[in-house]
C-alpha cells in the first residue's frame, strides 16, 4: 500500500510541494529514503523509528521505502520527519486516512515531541498558494505560519497528540492568528541623544526620506556611529508587504522571534570589519542569506569602511544597483532580495585625525591618499551622500534645551514617503533612491536655474551620469520633504552639496 501524505520544502526563499511517499513491502526489514535527500533528511530514519515507538506505537516490521517527490529537486533539513512518521502509520492501518487538503511540517525528538523548524514562513505561504487549507506545524512556529492569512495552523506538540487529533479523539485548538504588538519591543536610540550635528541630522533625515545610502566621515569620537545607530528611529513604518518579505528571509535563516514572528522594525545589521564576502553576500554548501540579505527593507552599517576587506566590500556593488543578489554555488543557484539603505562610517586617515582643527594628525598626505584607496571608485559612486560629521564643539555639549527628539523628524520623513507612494503608485519603485531613468527624467525636470546649476556641478565636481541621476533623486526627495512639487535650485544646491566631499577628491 502507497500512502502519500502532503509536504512542503524550500528552495532558497520559496517554497514549494513535497508529496512524502511511503511503501511497506515483504522482505528483509529495511527503511530507505530516496528523492535526493541530503544527510539531515537521511537521519530522519533514527528519528521516526524512536519517535514512534516511544510514543506507544508500533514500527512495522517490513521494508520501508519513503520517496520525496519531486525526485529530481535536493531536499535538505530536518521538516519531513513528522509526514515521514504519519506515512509510515498510515501505510501501517495505525492511523485513518489524512486530509488531503492538509500539509504537514516538523521535525521530531526521539520521545516524539516536535521541535521548531526554520523558514515555515515561506511554507505557509507556498501552501496558501496552492490551496492547501490546513497546515500542521510545531507549535513554537504556529504564530509565523499564521501570518500566511487563509490557512488554519494547528499547533502541534508531540506525535501522540496529532495522532490522537486525525483519529478524531482528541481535537488540537487551532491557532489564532498573531496581532502584531510592539509589547517586549526594545526601545531603540533616539536622535534626542545626540547633542549639536544639526547639519548631519538633516543629511541622515534626507536619507530616510528618500533610501538613499550614506557616507559618514570624521575623527574619533564625533558621533558617526552614535547618528547611524539612530536612523532606524526615523525610517518610515513598513508596509505589510515589506514585512512578510523581511520576515521570511528571516525565517530561512533562523533568526525569528516565536514572541514576535513578524518583523514590523526596519532591519538594522553591522556586520564587523573583518566580515568575510561570504557572511555578507550570503552561501555556504546550500546558499543561506547573508547580512546583505538580512538587512532587506532596512540597513546595512559598514563602520570603519576601509578596514573591510576589499573582495567583501565589492560584493556590494549588484544588489546596490539591482536590489537583489544572486548566488551560484555547485548545489544550485540562489536569487536574494536585497534592498537596503547602506550606511557607511569611516576616519579620514589612518590615525583619524586628518583635517581637524587641533592639528593632531600625523598621516602624511600620501598615507591619508593610500587609506582612502581602499575604498574603490565604483563603490563609492553608488553611495548618494558623502558627508562630513565635524567635532562636536564645548558649547553643544553644554546646550540646556532637548535636541529635536526621532518622533518628530519620523513624523516627516512619513510625509515624504506618502507622497512618494502616490507618485509609485502601481510601479515596483518604492521610494526616490530606486527611480528608474524614465522616472528621473519625468519627476526630476529642472528650471533654467537649476539646469545651468546642474551642468556647472557636472563639470566642476566631474561626475559621472550615476551620480548625476543620484543628485536629482536625492533634489527631488528634498524637494519632497519641503512640500514641493517642483525641484527649486535651492532643492538641487543642497543635494550638490551632500556629494562634495574634499577629502574624496
Amino acid at each position: 500500500m502507497v500512502v502519500s501524505v502532503r509536504s512542503l520544502g524550500l528552495n532558497g526563499l520559496r517554497g514549494y510541494e513535497v508529496s512524502v511517499e511511503c511503501f511497506l513491502s515483504g522482505g528483509l526489514p529495511a527503511f530507505d529514503v530516496v528523492g535526493l535527500p541530503d544527510a539531515a533528511v537521511r537521519e530522519a530514519r533514527e528519528r521516526v523509528r524512536a519517535a514512534i515507538k516511544n510514543c506507544g506505537g508500533k514500527f512495522p516490521v517490513s521494508r520501508i521505502t519513503v520517496n520525496l517527490a519531486p525526485a529530481s529537486q535536493r531536499k535538505e533539513g530536518t521538516v519531513y520527519d513528522l509526514p515521514m512518521a504519519l506515512g509510515i502509520l498510515c501505510a501501517a492501518e495505525a492511523l485513518p486516512p489524512l486530509p488531503r487538503d492538509a500539509a504537514f511540517v516538523g521535525e521530531l525528538s526521539l520521545a516524539g515531541a516536535l521541535r521548531p523548524i526554520t523558514g515555515v514562513l515561506p511554507m505557509a505561504l507556498c501552501a496558501q498558494r496552492l490551496g492547501i487549507r490546513e497546515l500542521y506545524v510545531p507549535a513554537e512556529n504556529a504564530a509565523e505560519a499564521t501570518l500566511a492569512e487563509g490557512i488554519t495552523v494547528y499547533p502541534v506538540k508531540t506525535l501522540t497528540e496529532l495522532a490522537a487529533h486525525l483519529a478524531g479523539d482528541v481535537p488540537i485548538v487551532p491557532a489564532k492568528s498573531w496581532v502584531p504588538s510592539s509589547d517586549g519591543l526594545p526601545a531603540m536610540p533616539d536622535f534626542a541623544d545626540v547633542m549639536g550635528q544639526e547639519n548631519v541630522k538633516r543629511a541622515l533625515e534626507v536619507a530616510a526620506a528618500g533610501g538613499h545610502n550614506v557616507l559618514l566621515i570624521g575623527s574619533p569620537g564625533s558621533g558617526k556611529s552614535m547618528l547611524a545607530r539612530r536612523l532606524p528611529s526615523i525610517l518610515p513604518d513598513m508596509t505589510q508587504q515589506e514585512s512578510l518579505e523581511t520576515t521570511e528571509v528571516y525565517s530561512v535563516a533562523g533568526l525569528t522571534d516565536p514572541r514576535h514572528p513578524l518583523i514590523t522594525r526596519r532591519p538594522f545589521r553591522s556586520p564587523h570589519h573583518t566580515a568575510s564576502s561570504v557572511s555578507l553576500s550570503g552561501g555556504g554548501t546550500v546558499p543561506k542569506p547573508g547580512e546583505i540579505s538580512l538587512a532587506h527593507n532596512g540597513i546595512l552599517f559598514l563602520d570603519e569602511l576601509p578596514e573591510f576587506d576589499k573582495t567583501a566590500l565589492e560584493t556590494l556593488r549588484q544588489p546596490l544597483e539591482d536590489g537583489a543578489l544572486t548566488i551560484t554555488r555547485a548545489a544550485g543557484s540562489l536569487t536574494l532580495p536585497s534592498r537596503f539603505m547602506l550606511v557607511c562610517a569611516m576616519n579620514p586617515c589612518r590615525c583619524g585625525w586628518y583635517g581637524h582643527p587641533s592639528g593632531r594628525c600625523t598621516c602624511s598626505e600620501a598615507q591619508v591618499e593610500r587609506y582612502m584607496r581602499r575604498i574603490s571608485g565604483p563603490l563609492l559612486d553608488r553611495i548618494d551622500m558623502h558627508i562630513t560629521v565635524p567635532s562636536v564643539e564645548y558649547e553643544a555639549m553644554r546646550r540646556k534645551e532637548s535636541p529635536e527628539p526621532s518622533e518628530v523628524i519620523r513624523g516627516r520623513v512619513n510625509a515624504a514617503r506618502e507622497i512618494q507612494k502616490r507618485r509609485f503608485a502601481g510601479t515596483s519603485v518604492s521610494c526616490n533612491a530606486y527611480m528608474t531613468p524614465p522616472m528621473i527624467g519625468r519627476f526630476c525636470a529642472l528650471d533654467e536655474a537649476g539646469e545651468r546649476l546642474m551642468k556647472n556641478a557636472f563639470d566642476r565636481m566631474g561626475l559621472t551620469g550615476r551620480s548625476h541621476d543620484r543628485i536629482l533623486r536625492m533634489a527631488r526627495t528634498i524637494a519632497d520633504l519641503d512640500g514641493s512639487e517642483h525641484i527649486s535650485a535651492a532643492h538641487l544646491a543642497e543635494a550638490i552639496q551632500y556629494r562634495s566631499n574634499n577629502i574624496l577628491k
